[in-house]
C-alpha cells in the first residue's frame, strides 16, 4: 500500500503545481467566431417595445472570476437610455459562452429579466481559462458582452483602481459619461498594465464606479489598447458615487484572495479608501503603490508625478509570473 504524502511533501507538490499552472489566456476571447444571434421574437410587453423604440440600450455584464472547480454565476443588467436607465423587466435574454479550449459559442440557455432588469445564470465548473460571455435581448436583438475567468489556485495577479489611478483624476469617468471628453490616462499608465499582462499576470480592475459606467470603461480600455477585463464595478447604489466604496473594495479583495485563491502581488490606487481597503483585504503595504496626493501615505509605496519612472524601474525589474505558457 502506498504511503500518504508527508505534510512537507504536500506543500512541495502544491508549490510545484502552482508554478506549472496556466497563465491567463488573453488571446482566445479576442478571437471569437461570429457572434450568435437568437431568433428574434416580439417583446412580451408593449411597454418594453416602446422603451426599446425610444431609447438606446445601455446593458452590461458583470465580469465573473472563480477558482478552478467552482461553479460561476453570470449576471447581466438590462436597461435603456444613458440618463434614465429604465429597466427592461420580464423579457427574455439569451446567454452564450466562448473561450479557452472551445471551438465555437455554446448556448447556455435563457432567462426572463427581473424587476431590476437583471438576469442571473449559474453554470457548472469550467476548465481553467478566459471566456467571453454574450447576452442578447430576444425582443430587439440588442446584445452586450462581459467575461468569465477561471483560475488555478495561487494565480498571480496585479490589481488596479481606475479613476485617479490610471486616469489623471477621480472625475474623468463622469466627463466621459457625459460625452464631454475622453478620460486622460496618466503618462505610461497603459504601458504599466500591458507590461504586467505580457509577463503573465492576471489583471484586475477594481473600481468604485457604478455599474452603468461599464460600457464607457470598456470603450476607454479599447482606446488605450488595454484588455477590458477582469472589471469589477460597485454594485451598491445607482447614483454617480455609490456608497460603501471602501467596503466594496475590501470585500472583493478578500474574495479574490480567500475564496478564489489569487495571489495579488501588487495593487495600485490613489485614494485613502484604496489604502484602507487593500490593507483590510490582506495586501501588504510593501505591495501597495499609491499615486497622487496620498502617495506613500501610511507606509505605502509612492509613485510620484506619473508612471514613467515606475515603469522603467519597478515594473521592468518584475519577474514574469510563475505560470506555464
Amino acid at each position: 500500500m502506498q504511503k500518504p504524502l508527508s505534510l512537507l511533501a504536500c506543500f512541495a507538490l502544491s508549490a510545484s503545481l502552482a508554478a506549472q499552472a496556466a497563465c491567463p489566456d488573453y488571446r482566445t476571447p479576442q478571437q471569437a467566431p461570429s457572434a450568435p444571434t437568437p431568433a428574434k421574437k416580439s417583446f412580451r410587453h408593449l411597454g418594453s417595445k416602446l422603451l426599446a423604440s425610444l431609447y438606446q440600450p445601455w446593458h452590461m455584464v458583470h465580469d465573473s472570476l472563480v477558482a478552478a472547480g467552482q461553479p460561476a454565476t453570470l449576471v447581466g443588467k438590462f436597461d435603456y437610455d444613458a440618463v434614465l436607465h429604465k429597466d427592461l423587466e420580464d423579457e427574455r435574454v439569451h446567454v452564450y459562452l466562448y473561450g479557452s479550449g472551445m471551438s465555437g459559442w455554446e448556448y447556455l440557455g435563457s432567462q426572463l429579466s427581473n424587476s431590476d432588469g437583471k438576469i442571473s445564470l449559474s453554470i457548472a465548473p469550467r476548465p481553467v481559462g478566459e471566456y467571453r460571455v454574450r447576452m442578447v435581448v430576444e425582443g430587439d436583438g440588442s446584445a452586450v458582452e462581459g467575461y468569465l475567468s477561471v483560475v488555478d489556485p495561487a494565480r498571480e495577479a496585479v490589481l488596479f483602481d481606475i479613476d485617479g489611478t490610471l486616469t489623471i483624476n477621480d472625475f474623468e469617468a463622469y466627463a466621459d459619461y457625459a460625452g464631454l471628453k475622453t478620460a486622460s490616462a496618466y503618462y505610461y499608465a497603459p504601458e504599466v498594465v500591458r507590461a504586467y499582462q505580457q509577463k503573465g499576470y492576471q489583471i484586475i480592475y477594481l473600481t468604485a464606479r457604478p455599474y452603468w459606467v461599464t460600457r464607457d470603461a470598456r470603450e476607454w480600455f479599447g482606446r488605450q489598447q488595454l484588455l477590458g477585463w477582469h472589471y469589477r464595478s460597485n454594485p451598491y447604489g445607482d447614483g454617480p458615487i455609490p456608497p460603501n466604496t471602501e467596503q466594496h473594495k475590501t470585500d472583493y479583495v478578500r474574495y479574490l484572495r480567500e475564496t478564489v485563491g489569487l495571489k495579488i502581488v501588487r495593487a495600485y490606487g490613489n485614494a485613502t479608501t484604496d489604502i484602507a481597503a487593500y490593507a483590510k483585504g490582506g495586501i501588504a503595504k510593501a505591495d501597495t503603490w499609491i499615486i497622487g496626493e496620498h502617495a506613500g501615505k501610511d507606509g505605502t509605496q509612492a509613485i510620484r508625478g506619473d508612471y514613467a519612472y515606475h515603469y522603467s524601474t519597478v515594473v521592468a525589474a518584475t519577474a514574469p509570473a510563475s505560470c506555464q505558457r
